[in-house]
This record gives structure tokens, C-alpha cells and sequence, in this order.
């Protein structure tokens, strides 16, 4: 039989059955139907709780192998970090153990050498702790006020510090609490000494750096100063003790046109986020007062009126 004799008519309609329009138009009006139903008689609700109970537990038991797979994941995550962790404490107690040895030998030695020098014992500094309670109302300035004043023995230019190093100085006492300004303010200034070359210099809050800073100011421009040295109080404006940490520095520019050198630092002690502070006795406060100078032991006598002359 030749291909062009094979019979290519559609089946009859009862065989085909309804067109895809009809399909589509029937499924459209059942599910707009079954929504208003649903929306106005909530005939669907039963339905749907009831086909939720009892796909329930097959979800559940679906679920087993995906929540043993994550739970086997954070798992060995938590072990790595733990681990980790665990590596990172022994690294930091191994330095602090090295560190407390040193420090212990430094104590026996400066206690032998000021022995031997016959030297008078450290001024012991008096503190007492307070709590940062906000921030000055203005905005062109950097202080902050706590809640130690007048009544609490603080005094005017108290030192101001937290665990890091110097926060500020005490500016204003009121009878119960006290006004600090850090370091970073603009019309702030600190004694500082560089703990690797012994220089001492003074330390500016700069109101040009973004996000708080300091400058080192009045430094020549060929002084040895470099990079990552740090500033600690030298102890000689009779205020700050000697010996705490006050900022690093981060940037040197030395000019050749310029005398000075542009010395920018940043504070070891961040005061954004400060809630708890000690508040320091001013060094000039717990010196011996100074010794009056001795009197006239002979004055000249007047002389006697109605005396004869010779």
C-alpha cells in the first residue's frame, strides 16, 4: 500500500475528546469557584487542616536526613572552631605567662636598683572608679561626663583612663559628677615620651582627622620617630603618672620646605563604646608640700631717735 492512500482525517470527537480551550475554560470557572467558595464559606479550611495532618509526619520523616546532614555540618564546624580557639588561648597564654615572668623580674630588679640608689618608693596614685554617663551636648568638642564629682574627693585636672591606656583629664567638677575631656578634642594637650628613644614631646587632639585623633606637634622634622612607636606619659607636667600609654604612631611626613614634622597618632584607648573609667589623684597633689623659706634671723635696727651726734 502507497503512503499517499493512508487515511490522514482527524478521529471523531467522542475519540478526541474536548478541545484545550474547553479544558482551559472549564479548570478556569472550577478554580475561580473553589477561591470565592473558599473566600466567602471557608468550605476549603477543613479540607486543607486535614490534608496538613496527615502530610504532616511524612514531612517530618522527609526532613530526617536533611536536618541529620545539617546538624553534621555545624557539627564539624563547631569542633574546627573550638579547636581553633583552644590553639588561639595557648598560643595567648604562653605570651602572658612569658610576659608575667618579665614583669616580675623587672618588679625584683627596680626594687634592687632603687634600693641601691637609695631612692624614695613610687608615689602610690590614688583612683577611684566611675561610669561614663553620655556624651557633652556640643558637637565641636569631645567630652563627656561621669558620675564622680566634688562629693567623691575629684579633683580638678584629674587623669581620666580605662584598661587601655589615657582617656582624658578631668576640665570641670560639679558636686556629683565632673566633666572629661579626651584626648582627641581639639583643644586637648599631653606630655607624652617615646618609650623607644626616651624624646619627649606634646601631644595634640587634631580636629582634622576623621573619626577622632592626635598630632604630635613641634617635632623637627629630622627627629627619630617612626611608625608603630609609642607615646607614653613622660610624668613631668606634675598631672598624668609616668609610664602610661597615651597613642601610636601611624603616619610620619617630613617635608623638606617644612621645619616640623607632621606626626599623626592614633589613642591606644578608644573612647567611643567606654562605660566604666578610673579616675586618677593628680601626681602634684601627693607631692611633699614645699618647704617655706627660713626668715630673716637679723634685721637692721632702726636707729635711735633724739641720739647725739658725734
Amino acid at each position: 500500500m502507497s503512503i499517499g492512500t493512508i487515511d490522514r482525517t482527524p478521529p471523531p470527537f467522542f475519540r478526541q475528546g474536548p478541545s484545550a480551550l474547553t479544558k482551559l475554560v472549564l479548570c478556569s470557572a472550577l478554580a475561580l469557584f473553589l477561591m470565592v467558595a473558599d473566600n466567602r464559606f471557608t468550605i476549603i479550611k477543613q479540607l486543607r487542616a486535614v490534608m496538613a495532618t496527615v502530610l504532616y509526619y511524612p514531612q517530618q520523616v522527609l526532613l530526617v536526613p536533611v536536618q541529620a546532614v545539617m546538624d553534621a555540618g555545624d557539627y564539624a564546624q563547631g569542633l574546627r572552631s573550638a579547636v581553633q580557639g583552644e590553639e588561639a588561648a595557648r598560643r595567648d597564654l604562653a605570651r602572658q605567662s612569658e610576659r608575667a615572668l618579665r614583669v616580675e623580674q623587672l618588679l625584683v630588679e627596680n626594687a634592687r636598683l632603687r634600693a641601691l640608689l637609695d631612692l624614695r618608693p613610687g608615689l602610690s596614685v590614688k583612683s577611684q572608679s566611675a561610669q561614663v554617663l553620655y556624651e557633652a551636648s556640643d558637637p565641636y568638642s569631645r567630652k563627656v561626663i561621669i558620675d564622680r564629682g566634688a562629693t567623691n574627693n575629684v579633683l580638678l585636672a584629674s587623669p581620666v583612663i580605662n584598661e587601655s591606656g589615657v582617656l582624658g583629664q578631668v576640665t570641670r567638677v560639679f558636686p556629683l559628677s565632673s566633666e572629661v575631656t579626651l584626648l582627641i578634642d581639639k583643644d586637648a594637650a599631653i606630655p607624652v615620651l617615646n618609650t623607644r628613644t626616651q624624646a619627649r614631646g606634646a601631644a595634640f587632639g587634631s580636629a582634622a582627622t576623621t573619626g577622632g585623633g592626635m598630632e604630635m606637634r613641634f617635632m623637627a622634622g629630622n627627629a627619630d620617630v617612626q611608625v608603630g612607636d609609642l607615646l607614653g606619659t613622660s610624668g613631668v607636667d606634675g598631672v598624668y603618672p609616668a609610664g602610661l600609654p597615651v597613642a601610636k604612631v601611624v603616619s610620619v611626613d617630613r617635608k623638606s620646605d617644612a621645619g616640623f614634622a607632621r606626626i599623626m597618632l592614633t589613642p591606644v584607648s578608644h573612647p567611643d563604646g567606654v562605660r566604666h573609667v578610673l579616675v586618677l589623684e593628680p601626681v602634684g597633689a601627693q607631692m611633699p608640700a614645699r618647704p617655706e623659706p627660713p626668715a630673716e634671723e637679723g634685721k637692721a635696727s632702726a636707729p635711735k631717735r633724739g641720739g647725739s651726734r658725734k
